[in-house]
């Protein structure tokens, strides 16, 4: 197993939760990539994303429907839209340790703060990233907001 799925493994493992991940011969790289492996709604794919807000990283967690808002995760912090921009690939690994297409949820190296797209939580099961852009694993959506501490928040 790719080391960066066996890191997201484990950190789940340390908050409680068993999770089972499902590696795919075609990428999972995007939401409807993922859905169409997986066969399930786009919806319910989590978008790990990662923006920095006056230069300091941030992760949203986004519904594989939604487009982020920028304006609603600028008001959120309480900062203007030019202060929010979109994490490049560099900032993306650093913040993170995976590579955009592979972002989880958990196995960051850094508490960052992190944000949940309201519309994830009308989901039973989602499913994330894990790891690698070929990797994801499904996940009670009470239990992601439970287990990374994320701040619900209408974002599309």
């Amino acid at each position: 197993m790719n080391p960066a799925t066996e890191r997201v493994i484990t950190a789940v493992q340390k908050l409680g939760l068993e999770i089972e991940v499902t590696e795919f011969d075609e990428s999972t790289r995007t939401a409807v990539d993922a859905a169409n492996a997986i066969g399930c709604d786009v919806a319910q794919i989590v978008k790990s994303l990662c923006f920095t807000v006056q230069g300091k990283p941030v992760m949203a967690l986004v519904s594989g429907a939604n487009q982020l808002d920028v304006k609603k995760l600028a008001a959120h912090f309480n900062v203007g839209k030019k202060q929010v921009k979109r994490a490049d690939a560099d900032t993306v690994r650093q913040a993170t340790s995976f590579a955009i297409g592979g972002v989880a949820p958990y196995g960051h190296p850094q508490s960052l703060p992190l944000l949940i797209d309201a519309d994830l939580l009308t989901f039973d099961i989602v499913w994330a990233a894990a790891g690698t852009p070929n990797t994801v694993f499904p996940i009670a959506s009470a239990d992601l907001q439970s287990t990374t501490g994320g701040v619900v928040v209408d974002l599309k």
